[in-house]
């Protein structure tokens, strides 16, 4: 690996696994996966040794397809494990007094407002949400970049949609 390459690679990873921490930790709810997901994506660039065309889209379709399969894995051990293992391992623990706060409740509300969306959508509003470029966007979700705006503004109305019913409903 030459010099240029590893000061390229840092710059990047400085620049960039905060934001894609943040997206992958609001698609997945649980910091510690994000955070495992988001380094392996950047330890897989480090041992190519050299920088793609477009590194950042890279980056994000490489952490896009290792929580694909980290869910597929988790889905796949459920399965296996009995109801009554299951409930007691996959439990969320008991809400503290705290967390009935009303910030704690906007966040939950919008978390089961994303988990109703297709996954692409969820992709596409997560990403943007954390500023990535339409083009950074389509390469990551291989979607034509010129649809990006589009397919944001359905995945937008989709939310508002989803949330209004979800708030709505008793």
């Amino acid at each position: 690996m030459t010099p240029s390459f590893h000061n390229q690679f840092v710059e990047l990873f400085d620049a960039h696994f905060p934001r894609l921490f943040r997206v992958m930790n609001r698609l997945s709810g649980e910091s510690e996966l994000a955070a495992d997901v988001v380094q392996e994506a950047f330890v897989r660039l480090y041992q190519r040794g050299s920088l793609p065309d477009a590194p950042e889209a890279w980056v994000i379709t490489v952490a896009m397809n290792l929580f694909r399969n980290e869910k597929s894995t988790r889905s796949r051990r459920r399965g296996l494990l009995t109801p009554a293992r299951s409930e007691h391992a996959l439990a969320d623990p008991p809400p503290s007094p705290e967390q009935a706060a009303a910030a704690k409740d906007a966040r939950r509300q919008v978390r089961q407002t994303l988990d109703r969306l297709p996954e692409r959508e969820r992709r596409l509003l997560l990403l943007r949400a954390e500023g990535y470029s339409y083009r950074d966007i389509a390469a990551a979700l291989e979607l034509n970049e010129a649809s990006v705006g589009v397919l944001l503004a359905r995945a937008r109305r989709a939310f508002r949609t989803t949330h209004e019913e979800a708030v709505d409903a008793p």
